[in-house]
């Protein structure tokens, strides 16, 4: 199993969020995805296939990275292990 990425090296492959709702010190939890988060980052329309991306943090552990489908659901995005 693959060590969590740290929030830098996501920072680096994605570039800055657009917009970021939430934070690390925020002790609010949401849910989405399936996952229970603090932090997310926006990505919208980021990449050559011009899908949406929304990257999910729970404190500094990254706990997912989900691609917006056209109906506006998510599913599970693989970009940054691609990208390793």
């Amino acid at each position: 199993m693959r060590p969590l990425m740290q929030r830098g090296e996501v920072w680096k492959r994605l570039g800055a969020p657009r917009d970021q709702i939430g934070s690390v010190n925020d002790p609010r939890l949401h849910e989405d995805c399936g996952v229970r988060w603090n932090e997310k980052w926006v990505y919208p329309d980021a990449y050559p296939d011009g899908a949406s991306r929304v990257v999910l943090w729970n404190r500094y552990d990254l706990v997912g990275v989900f691609k917006v489908k056209p109906g506006g659901g998510f599913e599970p995005d693989r970009v940054l292990e691609e990208e390793a």
